[in-house]
């Protein structure tokens, strides 16, 4: 299968991956041929991308790093646990969440297994569709991009567990945020980008409270928006006020927020959210969280085509564990003639051959 853009999806194209809710529930299936129909729904939804099956993509397969199952469980977890606390002051919410950490802690335990058992780079699909339940995956997504980081940076499993706990935890103070504020589609005013940023100290106020956790875990919600330079909120950190869980965390929290789909803007892919942080390293993220967040994460996802910098187009086929920034393609067209017989190549051992764009607009003419 292949990632293209909806731009492009056209009318007997066969979807290849089941297109999935927040709630767990299959939106529209694999195998489903495409109508006109079909594409109106998808782009109402804010759809970018979707995967489709088709001759030059055959045997590509596309997975997380964790399965399904796993993603719903846990994100259905975090948002009951996160319901709980809407209407709430900060002293009852602090309870609420004392009742929940034990389970909290299972979850990051099991996610952790699930990273460090895996034989592949860290790759998350987002699937999210409903805006207002955005929160809850991104919270998911955080902690499993945490993690990852943290694993290529070395960190013991106890801290592990204190980073994915902060992680699942950081955004906890928007759920004392007023809700006009925090789901508005359009951009915030002065005034309710001054009410949102206070999410970060209420999440703090929330969790020091905890006797059953790390105090650290209250300290990832007040800092996760901090930059290195001082530009941040809610204290104008700087680099060495800012603790290193919290600096890994903002920078999985920039990084997922960027390749989510959101309402007011289009998701990226994930070499150009890798770019954005990138530009901020140094600065605003720590250059060291910034080279850890590159090794563990796939640049570019299985079935997605590539322009090479000689002018040959080919589809990620599998990752390298070496440098997740130069995969294996299936190479298919060679000076803008498709080729009868697809060959791999391998990137890194093709140190001169350069990856000019990402293309999810080609279509076969056979199409």
């Amino acid at each position: 299968m292949r990632l293209i853009s909806i731009n492009v999806l056209k009318t007997g194209m066969v979807i290849g991956r089941t297109i999935w809710n927040e709630a767990g529930l299959p939106l529209i299936q694999n195998d489903v041929v495409v109508t006109e129909g079909l594409i109106s729904r998808l782009k109402q939804l804010g759809i970018q991308y979707v995967y489709i099956e088709d001759k030059i993509s055959e045997g590509i397969e596309v997975e997380e790093t964790v399965p399904f199952a796993v993603r719903k469980k846990a994100v259905r977890q975090i948002t009951d646990a996160f319901h709980k606390l809407k209407g709430l002051d900060n002293k009852a919410a602090s309870l609420v969440i004392e009742k929940q950490t034990k389970e909290i802690g299972k979850l990051v335990d099991e996610l952790l297994s699930s990273i460090i058992n895996s034989k592949e780079i860290l790759m998350i699909l987002s699937d999210t569709l409903l805006y207002d339940e955005y929160i809850y995956q991104h919270s998911f997504q955080v902690t499993l991009y945490s993690l990852a980081i943290a694993i290529e940076m070395g960190y013991s499993e106890n801290d592990l567990r204190t980073i994915g706990m902060g992680a699942i935890l950081h955004d906890v103070g928007k759920m004392v945020t007023p809700a006009e504020v925090l789901f508005k589609p359009g951009r915030l005013t002065k005034e309710e980008f001054e009410m949102m940023k206070q999410h970060a100290r209420s999440g703090f106020d929330i969790l020091r409270n905890l006797h059953t956790v790390s105090l650290l875990v209250a300290h990832c919600a007040f800092q996760h928006h901090e930059r290195m330079d001082g530009s941040g909120y809610p204290r104008a950190l700087v680099d060495y006020e800012i603790h290193p869980y919290a600096k890994i965390i903002a920078v999985a929290d920039v990084f997922d927020a960027v390749t989510s789909n959101r309402v007011y803007r289009e998701k990226m892919i994930p070499s150009q959210g890798i770019a954005i942080i990138e530009a901020g390293r140094g600065t605003m993220f720590d250059a060291n969280v910034v080279d850890a967040l590159k090794k563990s994460v796939v640049h570019y996802p299985n079935g997605t085509i590539l322009v090479l910098g000689d002018g040959r187009r080919g589809i990620v086929a599998k990752q390298n564990a070496q440098n997740s920034a130069l995969p294996c393609l299936r190479i298919f067209e060679e000076n803008n003639q498709l080729l009868k017989t697809t060959y791999l190549l391998n990137l890194i051992e093709e140190p001169n051959v350069s990856i000019e764009k990402v293309d999810t607009e080609f279509i076969l003419e056979v199409e």
